[in-house]
Formats: structure tokens, C-alpha cells, sequence
């Protein structure tokens, strides 16, 4: 989740310092995309590879009625007070705010917004946890640290190969965030000496690309500083430079905190602050009812790329017009819990959501047996799950990212999609370089790059990930959800996966200098189009 902040922040020094260094009714009326949502337009009429959800809304939808859609967002939180979301956020009818009683007999007391998997009954948080080999580190290298796999019974040399494994996965994290927080400490310091300099020269408030493509500076070497830097930014997807300094500030403390708590066997907050067994699966009924928790940055900039309010007139536009956003905490800064996982798909289910976004992922999965459980549930249930594939830059036929899209028994899960994450322009970037992929694994692409949507405190930005990709698709599915309502999960699947739009743009393949055909990194070779998705439904549903 973190991997395409730091290669985003890397890009933005290395391309930055130089330039310095020189200087349910109808479908109401649709307002207009705003410009920074590229990612709602239309790949002919407006030459950006977006899905075409202004489009469809202006021409396939205007007539139609829609009927609401509860879409459960697994996250870390949701900023409830977003004048974007405060509107669309789901609210469970049979709950009483507030009367510190469980009114529905669900086992969650208060749960008026949704539940937290990361809370004690005292209200206190988990924010920051460790990732799963950290903890796999932790608990085997007391049976096994100096020994030989000779020396070892048969039946436990896969315990000690994963050990192993881990244990060398764990020494290559630690040494590559030493050195990232070490060169983002310094070009943090230096870059935003530099631009504090170049703003207080330049006489502005803000060094914008609109108002670097203003200025005429009468120095000449003022005014390349000011048009190379104008050009950096704009390569590198920055609307500004004070967002370069920023993310370089948020990639060091990120490196800075994996060090301490996240790649460190010793830190284990969830036994004081939730003091659960977190390998007993069968446990439901722990937590809390704050689904803002300590951090909501990334859960509010997913909820809001699906279903932010169409009608207020203020900051942007979700996918879904007629949802209702179901708040289910369980992503820590860290990996995610499989009992978490698992117990929030389940709750999800039971509490009414027809689809659930899933922008999280790792690549250890030790009860594993559980989370397919949860999974086979949903599509007991009829509900679609939509998963982020992962920002490494690697193959997940061979490299399996969990939730897996393939049970253990082999069968493939009908109701999960699986996305990665897509550029703006149909060019040699159109994947994005952090995207896994997969010919098996990976369904579909959509964008992912550059996503602009809430966050916390009535603010907007930019994150990039196939956590912003994977919203994109449960937004589109909702939409469908909303306006077709008798299409189960395995057909809101089938339509999205079959009206993709194959291209065969040479792409980088991520994690290489090599150049493939972008329609050999997932299944369908295809990038989601709403358009095309609400014309397969409208034949099939008329």
C-alpha cells in the first residue's frame, strides 16, 4: 500500500532537485466532472484513459431509475464528517445512535455507521501494526534461529523453509527503508529550503503549474528554472511542488515508523490494546464503533472515489449516484489480521452490502482457511467482493497476493475481482509502474494513477495504488447495482470483466525495462469502461 508513495516520492526528487538546484428518482441533472477527476472521462472524446462514467450518466442513464446500493468499504476509516460523504454514508436502521446498547442483537453495540475490527470496548485504536512475515518472523525464530534444515524433522521443513523465507524478506524491507528514509530525510530538508526560496524570489503564494506557466520572469535563468520545473512537475503528475515536499515528508515518516513498529517483532500492540487471541477465528464480538479510527486518509480517499455526493455542488464526483457507504474498520498502517479480514466480510454481508471494496493485500495469509470462508459466505450471499491486485510491480500467478482470487481447494472465486492499477494516457505508461499483474489472477485494469479524491478534514488530493483502482470498479459496480437491480454478483462480474476494452498498447511491464502487450498482464487485456459495462447490462436488462 505505501510501495507507489515512495516510487512516486523518488520520481518527484529525482526529477525536482536539478530544477531547483537552478533557481431513487431519475437520474437527476449531471454536473460536470471536475478537472482534476481524469479518471471519469472518456478515453475518444477526451483523450484520457478514463471510464466514461460523464458519458454514461449524460447519455445512457438520464432517463433511467435508480434504486440504492449499500457498498461496505474494508479500510482503515472513513472521515464521517466529509461534507462529500456525510450524505451517502449507510446507517443501520435498527441501530440507536448513541444509547450505548445493542439494539439490532447483532453483537455490535452502537454499529449505526459500521463496525471496528481494530478497537478495544474502551475505545482505544490499533493504527500501526506489524506486517504478517514480521509476525511469522517473531513466532518462529525461537524454534528455529541456528539450526540446519538437516537437523530438522521432515515434517516441520516447511515451517523452517518459510522461516527462512521471511527471515530474509524481513532483512531486505529493513535495509531498503534504511536507505529510503535516509535519502528522503535529506532531500526532504533540501527541497523545501528550496522551494520556500523560490516562492519568497518568484513573489507567490503557491508554485502551481498554473502559475509557473504565468510567470515571465526577466531573468533567463529564473525563467528556465520556472519552465523546467513547470515541465518536471507535470511529468511527474504533480499539480504543484508544495505536494512534491509533502509526499517527500510523508514517505520519510512512513519509512520511519515501518522501521519502528511495522518491521519490528517486538512491537505487538493489538495484545494491550485489544488483548484478543488474533489466531482464534471463531472470535466475532470484539471491537469497537468508531469507524473513523486514528488514521481515515485512505479509506476516505477510497470511499469517495465511490459514491462522493453527485448533488452538493462541492469538491467531486463518486462513480455511484444512488449508494450508501458502509464503514468497516480492519486495515491497519500494516498488514491486515486474517480474523479481521474475514470477520468484516462477514459482518459486511450480514448487514446489507451488495458489493465490498477490498484496497488491501499481502503475501502471507496464515489463516488463510478462515478469510476463504468469509469469501464463500458472501457468495452464498449474492455479494461481489472487488480486491486491489497490489503495488510491487510483480506477477501474482506466481507470487499469490490474499486475499487469494483462487480458494484453496482451486476452485476460483466467482464473486471477486481482482483490478490493477492504470495511467492517464494510452501510451507506454498505461500501467502504472507500481501495478501487480497477472494473466490469471489479475481480472482487469482501471485507473489507479493519480487519483483524486477526499480525505480527511473537508480535503482533497492525489494517491495512487491499485487501491484507488480497485474503488473505481466497486463504484462502476454499484452503478450497476443501482440502476439494474436484479443482476446477482456473478453477473455484475461477468459484465464488468466482458465489456472491458481490450487494448494492445506496448506498455512497461511493471518491475522491468521490458515492453509487453498490456493485454497479457491480466485475463480479460482489458481496461473497465462504464460506458460500455451500462450498454452490455441495458441489452441484456432492458
Amino acid at each position: 500500500m505505501l510501495l507507489p508513495t515512495f516510487r512516486r516520492q523518488l520520481l518527484g526528487i529525482a526529477l525536482l532537485l536539478p530544477v531547483l538546484a537552478t533557481a431513487q428518482t431519475a437520474t437527476p441533472p449531471q454536473p460536470e466532472v471536475p478537472a482534476p477527476q481524469w479518471y471519469l472521462l472518456d478515453p475518444t472524446a477526451d483523450g484520457v484513459m478514463g471510464v466514461s462514467a460523464k458519458r454514461t450518466y449524460q447519455e445512457l442513464l438520464k432517463n433511467r431509475v435508480s434504486t440504492p446500493v449499500v457498498v461496505a468499504v474494508i479500510d482503515a476509516g472513513i472521515d464521517t464528517a466529509h461534507v462529500d460523504l456525510k450524505r451517502v454514508l449507510w446507517a443501520n436502521p435498527r441501530e440507536i445512535a448513541g444509547n450505548g446498547q445493542d439494539d439490532d442483537k447483532n453483537g455490535y453495540v452502537d454499529d449505526v455507521r459500521g463496525w471496528n475490527f481494530l478497537g478495544s470496548a474502551d475505545g482505544r485504536n490499533v493504527d500501526v501494526d506489524t506486517y504478517e512475515d514480521t509476525r511469522l518472523l517473531a513466532r518462529l525464530k525461537p524454534l528455529y534461529e541456528g539450526k540446519v534444515r538437516t537437523a530438522i524433522p521432515a515434517a516441520k521443513r516447511a515451517e523452517y523453509d518459510l522461516y527462512q523465507k521471511v527471515k530474509r524478506s524481513q532483512a531486505d524491507k529493513i535495509a531498503e527503508n534504511t536507505q529510503q528514509y535516509q535519502s528522503l530525510n535529506e532531500s526532504y530538508t533540501q527541497s523545501k529550503s528550496m522551494a520556500d526560496n523560490l516562492r519568497e524570489i518568484l513573489s507567490v503564494p503557491r508554485l502551481d503549474t498554473a502559475t509557473l506557466r504565468r510567470l515571465q520572469p526577466t531573468d533567463p535563468n529564473l525563467q528556465r528554472a520556472v519552465q523546467g520545473l513547470d515541465a518536471n512537475l507535470r511529468a511527474a503528475g504533480y499539480a504543484d511542488l508544495e505536494s512534491v515536499v509533502t509526499d517527500m515528508k510523508e514517505g520519510m515518516d512512513q519509512s520511519k515508523n515501518l522501521l519502528d513498529y511495522s518491521l519490528n517483532p517486538k512491537f505487538n500492540p493489538r495484545a494491550t490494546i485489544i488483548g484478543d487471541d488474533p489466531t482464534n477465528t471463531t472470535d466475532r464480538l470484539y471491537g469497537n464503533r468508531d469507524t473513523h479510527g486514528p488514521d481515515p486518509g485512505h479509506g476516505t480517499h477510497v470511499a469517495g472515489i465511490i459514491g462522493a455526493d453527485r448533488t452538493n455542488n462541492a469538491g467531486i464526483l463518486g462513480l455511484a449516484d444512488n449508494v450508501r457507504l458502509m464503514a468497516v474498520r480492519a486495515v491497519p498502517n500494516g498488514d491486515e489480521r486474517d480474523k479481521d479480514v474475514a470477520n468484516a466480510i462477514r459482518y459486511a454481508v450480514d448487514n446489507g452490502a451488495s458489493i465490498i471494496n477490498m484496497s488491501f493485500g499481502k503475501y502471507y495469509s496464515p489463516q488463510r482457511e478462515a478469510v476463504d470462508a468469509a469469501i464463500q459466505y458472501a457468495e452464498k450471499k449474492g455479494v461481489l467482493l472487488v480486491h486491489s491486485a497490489g503495488n510491487e510491480g510483480q506477477d501474482i500467478d506466481t507470487n499469490v497476493e490474499y486475499p487469494s482470487p483462487v480458494y484453496l481447494s482451486g476452485k476460483r472465486v466467482p464473486n471477486m475481482i481482482t483490478v490493477g492499477a492504470a495511467a492517464r494516457l494510452n501510451d507506454n505508461h498505461l500501467v502504472a509502474d507500481f501495478s501487480n499483474y497477472g494473466k490469471k489472477n489479475v481480472d482487469v485494469f482501471a485507473p489507479g494513477h493519480q487519483i483524486y479524491s477526499t480525505l480527511p478534514g473537508q480535503q482533497y488530493g492525489n494517491k495512487s495504488g491499485t487501491s484507488m483502482a480497485s474503488p473505481v470498479v466497486a463504484g462502476m459496480a454499484a452503478v450497476l447495482k443501482s440502476y439494474f437491480p436484479k443482476l446477482t454478483a456473478t453477473d455484475l462480474k461477468r459484465i464488468i470483466l466482458q465489456s472491458a476494452v481490450v487494448y494492445h498498447t506496448k506498455v512497461v511491464k511493471p518491475g522491468t525495462n521490458l515492453e509487453v502487450d498490456f493485454a497479457e498482464l491480466s485475463n480479460t487485456g482489458g481496461l473497465v469502461n462504464l460506458y460500455q459495462a451500462v450498454q452490455l447490462a441495458a441489452s441484456q436488462n432492458p
